[in-house]
């Protein structure tokens, strides 16, 4: 559909969407910035996930990248980690893996919080941000 009205001309910019390695780079200067502001004082960057497979997980390898990929020390793992999602998650599904499987790739910490909630995120989403924002 979007090359479509690309094509068609109501789309004037293919680049309207970013990819997903412009993303990624966004979110781990993001996270570089925001995880140094945090270490000199307290608290974490925890991550909620909402949903699974790929386009779930992809987000979360920031931090394996930023220490594998780009060898920097002092980059802190995840806060903590939830995740809702409508099917049961398990090793390899697409669903997404469970959370202990994300410590092995270096995601998060054995000691990590971790929470996956599974029902239907359109319940359960406005839920939980409703409760965490106090309203």
């Amino acid at each position: 559909m979007f090359a479509g009205h690309v094509i068609s001309g109501d789309v004037k910019n293919v680049h309207t969407v970013r990819t997903g390695i412009e993303y990624m780079t966004w979110l781990a200067e993001w996270y570089t910035k925001n995880a140094k502001k945090l270490r000199n004082g307290e608290g974490s960057i925890g991550f909620f996930q909402i949903g699974g497979g790929i386009a779930g997980d992809f987000p979360i390898c920031v931090v394996p990248m930023l220490h594998q990929d780009l060898q920097r020390t002092g980059v802190p793992l995840w806060g903590y980690f939830a995740q809702i999602s409508d099917s049961t998650t398990s090793y390899g599904s697409y669903s997404g893996a469970v959370p202990n499987e994300k410590i092995t790739w270096g995601k998060l910490g054995s000691k990590t919080p971790k929470f996956i909630v599974e029902s239907d995120a359109t319940i359960v989403a406005p839920l939980i941000f409703s409760w965490v924002l106090g309203k």
